[in-house]
């Protein structure tokens, strides 16, 4: 009896810290900051395919993306994870900005519609995160009430952070600003779309989830 009950324990505790060796990554941020790109960058090294699409367009993607068993292997070490690929966050979205960028009224409204259910679920879905990525792009204020408002949460909810500057690509990209901004966390800037310091995210992904 007590020899089943050994194994019972035993098995629960393998089990246990087996599914914690992979860990839930979210991509988090407002519209446009090149969540979808680096998460298309990330599968595309370890997996050879594509998470999603990209579009210059804001909340292109208005779903939960999830991308199961990414494994990032450098120097000896390995990190297991599921990519969580979420909307674009914002305060206000208003069918209005949809038609201003080319659509009909009545397509307007059902992707307003949409973006706000997915900022609803983004918002939903930081209680299951182990680790979040917080994408900006870095051409743009960082001071906003977006980015304070994910921070705050992740703050509250005391989850490891790690926040990239992204499009530094681009001249009028200031990862300075994004630092001042949040010096509580490391910023790490790349270019998402053309690779480069990605490295340098990788390595960043191996210390905040430690």
């Amino acid at each position: 009896m007590i020899s089943g009950f050994k194994k019972l324990l035993n098995g629960f505790f393998k089990n246990f810290f087996k599914k914690r060796s992979k860990i839930k990554m979210g991509f988090y941020g407002p519209p446009n900051g090149g969540k979808t790109t680096l998460a298309n960058r990330i599968c595309k090294d370890w997996l050879g395919e594509e998470m999603g699409s990209v579009s210059s367009m804001a909340h292109e993607t208005r779903e939960i993306n999830v991308k199961e068993d990414v494994v990032i292997k450098k120097k000896g070490k390995e990190l297991a994870f599921s990519l969580i690929d979420t909307p674009g966050i914002a305060t206000k979205i208003d069918y209005e900005d949809f038609i201003k960028a080319g659509m009909k009224e009545k397509q307007a409204k059902v992707r307003a519609k949409e973006a706000t259910k997915g900022v609803i679920d983004a918002i939903k879905w930081l209680d299951d995160m182990d680790l979040v990525v917080i994408v900006l792009d870095s051409t743009k204020d960082p001071y906003s009430q977006v980015n304070i408002t994910i921070i705050g949460n992740l703050e509250a909810r005391k989850i490891p952070v790690l926040i990239i500057a992204n499009k530094i690509d681009l001249k009028k990209a200031d990862i300075k600003k994004v630092q001042a901004a949040f010096p509580q966390y490391e910023v790490i800037g790349i270019s998402a779309r053309d690779g480069t310091n990605v490295d340098k995210f990788y390595e960043g992904l191996f210390k905040v989830s430690k």
